[in-house]
């Protein structure tokens, strides 16, 4: 399989040493850092690397004919999602990425009702994408991703009817020398941690809360334990509805609460604004200035010790006909993926899934057409390929 790989930072550097065992992918790893694009190609010599735009979407789409591309794997923050996923169409190619495309908050209700929902400006192009017969994967990474599978897996094999589908997500990572250091991409964290969080219920539709809103203190396995969680924004609950029955849905992230003091303060000075400002004569947005300040999260592997766990909690009726509440999830070790990879956890956890389902599309045990989500395909062949990584996952049945 012949991939695009745009975007050569922590992730797409994990999805290229994670491809390189595997022998069906042959990378071109783009990224507008030559050199950085030229490090993660190191991995294997089946890659190549080239410098590109993701901003350009004519220069994206001339990559993909002029190498023969049959799959663009966008590792990219969502700012580039659209040019990406509409030059890939433009060329009829599949399409994978690992976050949707940007919301936009109502004006006049941003806490009570949607604006412009996260995938929105895709699944407007699901039409075109049947058409051209050809097949965009969107949420493909760990959250979203491995938690839609996740999802499905509990719908078709362990529950007749599903009260509740909870994604959490929490970790016991610590960053040795550094006051503040997120382990992911501060762009993301900021759009998806201060927009309003989406909520999905059946008697409601989705509707949208203040950021950080129903804390709850969620249990989480392998010694973790109990972490406060918060709503935030996120692409499961956009995701999960359009193909699975649930009462409710929802996304919760245990941020701490010295985190969520710090992006509040960063609100406050609208630190977090995506708009450039007039500095000495210069436009800068003051969001890339927060991400420039902080170190990258790619290079903080070494510095770091812990587990970061990924999951999603269901509820509803068993088989059975009984109650039942379980916890599907997935635990990596930083000190594991540093050693075995050479990447810190969180970045290793979102590339492995993506790597896997582009395996699958290759075997053909994962097909379509069209913009799906995980959770549209079956949940078996992803779970069984994943443990074959060598990262296993799990379940834990708890008291409904």
């Amino acid at each position: 399989m012949r991939i695009l790989l745009v975007g050569a930072g922590g992730v797409g550097t994990a999805i290229a040493r994670i491809a390189a065992r595997r022998p069906f992918a042959e990378l071109v790893v783009a990224d507008y850092d030559l050199g950085r694009a030229q490090r993660a190609a190191a991995a294997s010599d089946r890659f190549t690397a080239v410098q590109l735009d993701a901003r350009d979407e004519g220069a994206v789409a001339e990559l993909l004919t002029a190498r023969s591309a049959d799959v663009l794997m966008n590792a990219t923050d969502p700012r580039f999602v659209m040019p990406l996923f509409r030059a890939a169409l433009a060329t009829s190619t599949n399409y994978l990425d690992m976050a949707l495309s940007l919301s936009h908050p109502d004006q006049n209700a941003p806490y009570l009702h949607t604006g412009v929902k996260l995938g929105d400006e895709q699944f407007e192009l699901d039409d075109a994408w049947q058409q051209a017969q050809r097949l965009a994967l969107v949420g493909i990474g760990v959250e979203p991703g491995l938690s839609d599978v996740f999802a499905r897996h509990a719908a078709d094999a362990m529950f007749d009817k599903i009260t509740e589908i909870g994604v959490r997500d929490g970790a016991s990572l610590v960053v040795e020398g550094y006051d503040f250091a997120p382990t992911f991409s501060i762009w993301t964290t900021i759009e998806e941690c201060l927009n309003p969080p989406v909520v999905w219920q059946a008697d409601r539709g989705w509707f949208t809360t203040p950021p950080f809103s129903e804390p709850e203190v969620f249990s989480f396995p392998a010694g973790i334990g109990p972490v406060e969680c918060v709503n935030v924004e996120h692409e499961e609950v956009l995701l999960i509805p359009r193909w699975i029955n649930a009462g409710r849905v929802t996304f919760k992230y245990g941020l701490g609460e010295e985190f969520i003091s710090v992006l509040r303060t960063l609100h406050k000075l609208g630190l977090d604004a995506v708009a450039p400002v007039s500095v000495g004569g210069q436009l800068i947005s003051p969001r890339d200035v927060v991400a420039a300040c902080l170190p990258d999260p790619a290079q903080l592997g070494g510095k770091m010790s812990g587990l970061t766990c990924a999951g999603t909690w269901v509820t509803g009726t068993g088989k059975n006909g009984r109650l039942r509440e379980v916890y599907l999830y997935h635990v990596v070790d930083n000190s594991w993926s540093m050693a075995e990879y050479g990447s810190q956890a969180v970045v290793w956890q979102t590339a492995v899934n993506p790597v896997v389902a582009l395996e699958l599309i290759d075997s053909g045990a994962w097909s379509g057409t069209g913009v799906l989500g995980p959770e549209a395909l079956p949940a078996e062949p992803f779970l069984d390929l994943l443990t074959d990584y060598g990262s296993a996952w799990a379940v834990e049945e708890r008291t409904p």
